[in-house]
């Protein structure tokens, strides 16, 4: 019973990836769809517009038109979850982990097949309040599952909860 318990845990990982992985694709797919060579569709007029935007580079436009680099480093940071993500002790007290985890992994994901597939990363959530530049719905999988991880690791787990790090690193 506990091996078949630990193995829901890759199937979760694995679900979890899939599902976000699948939306964040579909949204995109109707971003192009109905966005591409449109106006900006407003929400909320004056906070929230739908803009469709063809983003060659990271976050805030960083290193535009460096597709290598930038795959490159996708896959670098991919593989440092994909490790921990794996060497994750395989407890209740740890799926958020997991489930952030993986909602990390289908984020960087989303954003990379874009990468493979069109040369650039389909952006188009505009939260025009603050003119903070437009983004997609990996990005919001990254940013919050960063966010949400950070403050885990910060005030919910105790030192002896983390000790699975080091042993992972040896």
């Amino acid at each position: 019973m506990r091996k078949k318990f630990k193995g829901m845990y890759f199937i979760l990982d694995g679900l979890v990836m899939l599902a976000f992985l699948l939306l964040d694709q579909f949204t995109k797919h109707l971003a192009i769809v109905h966005l591409k060579g449109q106006p900006a569709l407003v929400l909320i007029d004056g906070v929230l517009e739908l803009q469709y935007v063809e983003n060659t580079g990271v976050a805030f436009s960083m290193f535009q038109n460096r597709k290598a680099f930038i795959l490159i480093m996708g896959f670098a940071v991919l593989a440092v979850v994909f490790f921990f993500l794996l060497k994750l002790p395989r407890q209740k007290k740890y799926l958020a982990v997991h489930i952030l985890l993986s909602v990390l992994v289908a984020g960087a994901l989303g954003n990379i097949i874009d990468r493979i597939r069109y040369d650039f990363v389909v952006d188009f959530i505009s939260f025009v309040l603050i003119h903070y530049p437009v983004f997609n719905v990996a990005d919001c999988y990254i940013v919050v599952s960063a966010v949400v991880l950070v403050i885990l690791f910060m005030f919910v787990y105790r030192e002896e909860d983390m000790g699975w790090i080091s042993s992972a690193l040896k």
